[in-house]
């Protein structure tokens, strides 16, 4: 079987996030459909219903928003049939429209709140139960791309390092993977495709990693593709709680306390081998600039 590598970003729209992320979660192949019908389950417990019926879906900066922790607090913890029942008001509510239409009350408020959280836990718990395992390569949200055709044609540093622990993870299993990531823009994505494709072919280092990665990526519409959303939940909370060594843009403490051990137990870990040297790798790396070797 192989192993699928589910991509998204975070913070590349420069405007409420400390960093650049991307990465994303890696599943087994036969872990896939489980995976999908118990986060179906897992949707329908926390909300009573699923989100995309109130055209809403599962995404970190929605499910983990300010609002939502301070509406969780609110009350104490409601139990399933409560929470269902007034989450699903609160979702009927934000639906309808006109002047004459009540406001969610607070209790809606309160069990919407408490249904995001508990469904952004479930989403963790269900990772570690499937053994998926998390890559993600950070940049400073200040960096600028140079006006050079190496910077235009050439995959970022940032991309290498990720997919260069991702096939130190497939050597470990002794696995093929494939990258499934989320359609953003067509021509960007194209873009993208070369970039790739220019690396996995005609670069030493790409060319040997082809052995486990299948270097055409699948692009697949993220509100339909339950992995790609838990992999955007999981790099949101990267960006917004985990940092490294050199990285001190703050962190969101209520974020941190409750879902960085999440991130720590799913991170990849292990040893790896380049140029006859053995060393330790991890699945989420820091890159102060993934220009700075093409500048050379």
């Amino acid at each position: 079987m192989s192993v699928m590598l589910f991509l998204d970003e975070s913070g590349h729209d420069h405007k409420n996030a400390p960093y650049e992320v991307r990465g994303g979660i890696a599943l087994d192949a036969e872990q896939l459909w489980p995976f999908v019908r118990e986060m179906k389950s897992l949707e329908e417990n926390c909300f009573g219903d699923l989100l995309h019926r109130y055209r809403k879906e599962i995404k970190g900066h929605k499910l983990l928003d300010k609002d939502r922790f301070k509406w969780a607090a609110q009350a104490p913890r409601m139990d399933d049939v409560s929470r269902r029942k007034h989450a699903l008001s609160f979702l009927n509510k934000g639906t309808q429209k006109g002047p004459e239409q009540p406001a969610p009350t607070r209790p809606e408020f309160t069990a919407y709140g408490q249904a995001c959280l508990e469904m952004a836990r479930g989403v963790f718990q269900l990772l570690r139960r499937c053994d998926a395992k998390i890559f993600a390569s950070i940049i400073p949200c200040s960096v600028r791309k140079p006006d050079t055709e190496e910077a235009e044609e050439y995959l970022r540093k940032d991309f290498v390092y990720l997919f260069e622990r991702f096939f130190y993870y497939l050597e470990f299993k002794n696995q093929t993977g494939m990258l499934v990531m989320d359609e953003t823009d067509r021509t960007e994505d194209r873009r993208f495709v070369r970039r790739l494709e220019r690396y996995f072919t005609r670069t030493h280092r790409g060319l040997y990693r082809t052995s486990r990665i299948v270097p055409s990526p699948f692009f697949v519409s993220s509100d339909m593709t339950y992995p790609v959303q838990a992999a955007d939940l999981c790099i949101y909370c990267i960006n917004h709680s985990f940092r490294l060594k050199e990285m001190d843009e703050p962190v969101r403490s209520e974020v941190q306390e409750e879902f960085l051990p999440y991130l720590q137990a799913l991170e990849f870990h292990g040893d790896a081998e380049k140029d006859g040297q053995v060393f330790r790798t991890h699945g989420i790396v820091y890159v102060p600039d993934p220009y700075q070797a093409k500048q050379k």
